[in-house]
């Protein structure tokens, strides 16, 4: 059962409600081609790939760290070791391996500081101190009362097209007064959130591999629909010090979606006292543009539903969900997709969701046999750009045949991506 996609042929300006055959492959090269910027580049955790004036960084830093009679460890890795190499073992067997970790996080701090030595040492020791003082190592294990801001305000879901965990960050729930004076009333309360903020952080610094070549950074998406910016300033502002002090490097990427135009007007302004390296790093995507933005990076299974993706809450934890297949509807066309090969018998459920919807959409069976009916499964009807959730449906089948799901854009001249999958449940014997 191969799905296939038949848009209009004619141009934007003379729409056809017509479709005419288009492979799917076809679509898939369009969402391709909106793929991420070139610009960017992740930095690399491999001592083959390092400048020989990093590498010397690095061997200065370890050699400072070795003169503390402590041992040192940060997220679990231990980063200062003797100078000297470690003993063999009594048997004659080698020496245990040196941790290759503590490069990563080394790293890290350095790359923070441009590789000035004695600035990330400093660092360094202060982002000990404070993990003892703040008891970081154990905040994971511990309840602090915010069950009904995971999964709303800040929380981890699934990972981007390279395997970098994701951050969604959306503080609009606290436009309501009430709930902003039960979380941030008081010094003790707002105490407490900051406790909550690096949980989730700590989260996804362990989902890391923190090791040369792996996964060492994750994504941050951040929502700025509603956010009463004014009454969470002093909250951002120790947020965003807590982790620029003690979680240095661990951002790969800043997505911000839902973009207010006075954002947008005040990153222009601050775009040229921004390094390259940093604006590399930054995602822009104004209202009705979130999905187009997040498919660049994160497959749309994987993209939380109000964001214009396929994944709900609990999709997650029971492994990886079933992939689905990426679009894109031109302005002015109208597309079906077919899935055919099904039994008498069989029951198809799927689901669909375009970004920005403002279309039409249907679904209908055609039947295989000759003489049969073709049935209306679902009537043509408008979706609304506010729409939140997908389309989910499920439809048992009488006689063989195949499914056809109509998106028509032919009132719109704007491009718009889009995704779906489908699951077929073959009739019992």
């Amino acid at each position: 059962m191969s799905p296939t996609t038949t848009p209009s042929p004619a141009p934007a300006a003379a729409p056809s409600s017509k479709g005419a055959k288009r492979s799917l492959m076809s679509s898939l090269m369009d969402a391709t081609a909106l793929l991420r910027s070139a610009s960017f580049k992740e930095d690399s955790y491999v001592a083959a790939a390092l400048p020989p004036s990093e590498l010397r960084a690095l061997a200065n830093l370890k050699a400072l760290l070795a003169r503390h009679p402590d041992p040192i460890s940060i997220w679990g890795v231990p980063l200062n070791s003797p100078q000297q190499p470690p003993p063999a073992a009594a048997d004659g067997a080698a020496a245990p391996p040196v941790d290759e970790r503590a490069d990563v996080v080394l790293l890290k701090f350095l790359r923070a500081r441009d590789f000035r030595v004695r600035d990330a040492h400093a660092m360094l020791l202060r982002c000990a101190a404070w993990r003892a003082e703040f008891g970081a190592d154990a905040v994971l294990d511990e309840d602090l009362g915010f069950k009904d801001l995971e999964g709303v305000v800040a929380y981890m879901h699934g990972w981007d097209r390279e395997g970098h965990p994701v951050c969604y960050n959306a503080y609009g729930v606290f436009k309501d007064r009430d709930m902003y004076e039960r979380v941030f009333g008081d010094g003790d309360r707002l105490a407490r959130f900051l406790r909550w903020r690096v949980q989730v952080m700590e989260r996804g610094v362990r989902a890391l591999s923190l090791r040369p070549g792996g996964v060492n950074a994750i994504i941050q998406v951040t929502d700025l629909k509603d956010m009463p910016k004014r009454e969470l300033r002093a909250a951002s502002n120790q947020i965003l010090s807590l982790f620029q002090d003690n979680y240095p490097e661990m951002v790969a990427r800043k997505v911000f979606v839902n973009v207010p135009w006075y954002f947008s007007v005040l990153f222009s302004m601050i775009s040229p006292f921004l390094t390259e390296r940093t604006k590399s790093k930054f995602v822009i995507a104004r209202e009705g543009n979130v999905a187009e933005a997040l498919y660049k990076f994160i497959r749309p299974e994987l993209v939380p539903v109000q964001y214009g993706g396929l994944s709900r809450a609990g999709d997650l934890e029971n492994g990886p969900p079933k992939p689905a297949s990426e679009f894109t509807i031109k302005g002015g066309e109208k597309v079906f997709l077919e899935i055919d090969g099904i039994e008498a018998g069989a029951t198809i459920t799927w689901d669909l969701v375009v970004g920005g919807w403002d279309l039409e959409y249907g679904a209908e069976y055609v039947p295989a046999a000759e003489g049969s009916y073709t049935l209306c499964v679902e009537k043509t009807r408008m979706v609304p750009a506010t729409a939140e959730e997908p389309l989910h449906n499920a439809f048992t089948a009488r006689e063989a045949g195949k499914m056809v799901l109509s998106i028509d854009n032919s009132g719109s001249r704007k491009r718009k991506v889009a995704a779906y999958r489908y699951f077929v449940r073959k009739p019992s014997a």
